[in-house]
């Protein structure tokens, strides 16, 4: 008998041997197997069945758990590495403000599993999933925090063009849309089933995203869905009942992108037509339109509260607008190779030039000091909105080939008071204002996913 085994860890092996000799036809060596083990005359074929597998599966798990091991081993290696090289400011650095955070390579995890360019990401907005879409018509739900693939959802014909998580309070959906012309609504509670396909637009939908509702500075996500599509309009769809309930029209092209902003007022479009167009929400009227990018628009960001006092100073404007009020300002970027930044009335503040190609994705730091970009040219960019915009960090290599899409955690939801407590949400003594900003900053999640043509999702985290 092994030394290592017990008796009864032998016995199961054995057992799971003779099993796995049955299963590839070697008979006559399963025989002799059983009788120099000694297994019983018990071991009928009834018995036999329920090892058939189970050396197969303890084996990959081996494999799995040796290749986890080698990982952390790496992990602990580069961690040594640092603790080796600190210094006082490096220590300063580690424990620094999530505010002032920024991604720095290589990526915590490596996710692949995609057989096509990936198109789009977006973070679960309580539990570390992260979805990933893709041109091979998949959607990927993975675990960010641990780097593993957790299910693979299917039901698009074509490729995904982008997802988003949100839905009524309590009740988060996912919601995907693709080249196939529909939008589809999947129930993570129920294994990602697939609830609801929206029909309605005459071509492709490249971009969908959840439109916040609820009381100014506390944003919960409600039952409607925003979508941009090639047929040049947006469409606004209640996701309880799956109708559309308002067609928005005015771009002369392709919308390739669309945003809400934190309260739901206003949407910011953006496309082919080489305009960024800002709505009305609840009325579908044009507010703005901004005229300035000498090529297709990829991407917008509608600027948070929390960075209005810095894009106030970089506008030359002394007094930053109330925090309750939202799309004060916008971003966006281009195949010009530019980012933009405007107010919200179409005045140009300040043009971002540092990339080398098509600019693909944007993202506001959630603390308000940063605007993040991805491109074509491979590279995150960090632009510093405190430095009059200037690009402060380049993670260089993000990805092996264009990095298509960006996205940040959301924050930690925690119980703060809302900007409805008192007028424009400060008390006289601004205690209200600090207590917001303070649970802001402690509710930051310092997390990136970014998705790229060469299969992978990174994940970029403190």
């Amino acid at each position: 008998m092994s030394a290592i085994l017990t008796d009864r860890q032998a016995e199961e092996l054995n057992k799971a041997i003779v099993a796995y000799l049955g299963v590839i036809g070697a008979s006559k060596t399963a025989e002799a197997f059983r009788a120099e083990a000694n297994i019983s005359a018990s071991f009928d074929d009834a018995t036999r069945k329920k090892y058939e597998g189970l050396l197969e599966k303890k084996w990959t798990s081996v494999v799995r758990l040796q290749k986890k091991v080698l990982e952390l081993e790496q992990r602990n290696t580069s961690l040594q590495g640092e603790l080796d090289s600190t210094t006082p400011t490096s220590l300063l650095r580690k424990n620094q403000d999530p505010t002032s955070w920024l991604p720095r390579a290589p990526a915590r995890h490596t996710l692949q599993s995609h057989r096509s360019p990936i198109t789009c990401v977006a973070f679960h907005p309580i539990f570390s999933s992260l979805a990933s879409g893709s041109e091979d018509t998949t959607i990927k739900i993975w675990d960010w925090e641990m780097g593993e693939l957790e299910r693979t959802v299917k039901g698009h014909t074509k490729g995904v063009l982008d997802v988003d998580f949100g839905g009524p309070r309590g009740g988060t959906l996912l919601a995907s849309c693709s080249s196939d012309l529909t939008i589809k609504l999947w129930d993570p509670s129920d294994e990602y089933k697939n609830i609801r396909t929206l029909p309605g637009h005459d071509h492709s939908v490249s971009a969908i995203r959840f439109i916040p509702s609820g009381a100014a500075g506390s944003p919960s996500s409600g039952n409607l869905l925003v979508s941009a599509s090639r047929d040049k309009t947006l469409r606004i769809w209640d996701v309880t009942t799956g109708y559309c309930v308002k067609t928005i029209r005015g771009h002369a092209d392709w919308v390739r992108d669309v945003a809400p902003s934190f309260d739901g007022r206003w949407l910011l479009s953006a496309g082919t037509d080489q305009t960024a167009r800002l709505w009305d929400a609840s009325s579908g009227e044009a507010k703005c339109t901004f005229l300035g990018h000498e090529h297709v628009i990829e991407c917008v960001a509608i600027a948070p509260p929390v960075s209005y006092a810095n894009l106030t100073s970089l506008a030359g404007i002394k007094k930053p607008p109330p925090i309750s009020s939202s799309a004060e300002f916008v971003a966006t970027g281009s195949r010009d190779k530019t980012i933009k930044i405007w107010d919200g009335r179409g005045t140009l503040i300040k043009t971002l030039a540092g990339h080398d190609n098509w600019v693909r994705g944007l993202v506001f730091h959630p603390g308000g000091q940063y605007l993040l970009s991805v491109s074509d040219d491979k590279t995150i960019r960090c632009w510093d909105l405190k430095q009059e915009g200037r690009c402060v960090k380049t993670v260089s290599d993000a990805h092996s080939h264009f990095v298509s899409c960006i996205r940040w955690a959301p924050n930690v939801v925690k119980d703060v008071p809302t900007n409805g407590d008192a007028a424009n949400g400060a008390a006289v003594n601004g205690i209200n204002k600090k207590k917001e900003e303070e649970a802001a900053k402690a509710g930051i999640r310092c997390v990136i996913a970014t998705g790229s043509v060469d299969l992978n999702v990174r994940i970029f985290a403190s």
